[in-house]
């Protein structure tokens, strides 16, 4: 349930729009509501300005859809991730104004582009690496954020990059996505004031390890202000990203 939700319950019954046993009608599955497989958090978005998110993988089409008809029903945005083909087409015959991404299998309600904030910079090393540079640009999308996504700008054709310092110079926060020795995140945290959310992938040789010497590589930089999250989660990285560019955007409001 969003803020402005449980605010206007209250607003009503203060009001007399709505009685004391109208609004606890509303309130009775919240804040955990029990599907018997899964009990869904409602009061998370109260608790940390953001929805549960729904990680689909093993679970049931049916299951997954379920989860998410008890989430949009309170007025919840809408995020699954690693959703199977199945389950994308379940999510998309249920809610047709949904965005449905096969290649970061995600499926999402994101709020208008009109609604988003802030600015966040997506960058894919390489086209290998475009699943989990996906999954990061919905996510932040999904909670709200505006995203420049900047892909196959990785460093064995570093002037590729550079072309595009401007946009990244205006993010307040950076994803940077590679496999191999994971070099980009380091490379792009020496250009940039904001963070750098560093997500390796296994994409790679059998020296890099499924993602391994990635993970290393980035957790080794010696550029300042590189966090890193772990092998191929794009989710966690367009998670902190956005979290990040929230935190600016409030504090642009306050002093405004």
């Amino acid at each position: 349930m969003k803020p402005e939700s449980l605010e206007r319950i209250l607003q009503d019954v203060a009001r007399g729009d709505a009685t004391v046993e109208e609004a606890l009608d509303q309130l009775r599955r919240w804040p955990v509501e029990d599907l018997g497989f899964a009990r869904v958090d409602h009061h998370r978005h109260l608790r940390q300005g953001i929805p549960e998110v729904i990680f689909a993988s093993g679970k049931e089409p049916e299951e997954t859809l379920r989860i998410a008809e008890a989430l949009v029903e309170k007025g919840s945005l809408l995020l699954v991730t690693r959703a199977g083909a199945e389950t994308l087409e379940h999510l998309a015959a249920r809610f047709p104004e949904g965005v449905s991404n096969s290649r970061a299998r995600t499926f999402s309600l994101p709020p208008s582009e009109s609604a988003s904030e802030g600015h966040v910079v997506v960058l894919a090393a390489g086209t290998s690496d475009l699943p989990v540079a996906e999954e990061a640009v919905e996510t932040a999308r999904a909670i709200g954020a505006k995203v420049t996504p900047l892909y196959d700008v990785g460093v064995a054709g570093l002037h590729r990059l550079f072309p595009h310092l401007d946009v990244l110079q205006s993010a307040h926060a950076i994803v940077a996505v590679a496999g191999m020795e994971g070099a980009l995140a380091s490379v792009v945290a020496g250009l940039v004031r904001c963070p750098v959310v560093a997500v390796p992938t296994s994409v790679g040789y059998g020296a890099s390890f499924g993602g391994l010497s990635a993970l290393l590589g980035m957790l080794t930089s010696c550029a300042s202000g590189v966090v890193v999250v772990n092998i191929d989660n794009g989710f966690g990285g367009g998670f902190a990203a956005a979290l990040i560019n929230q935190g600016v955007v409030r504090a642009a409001e306050r002093k405004g």
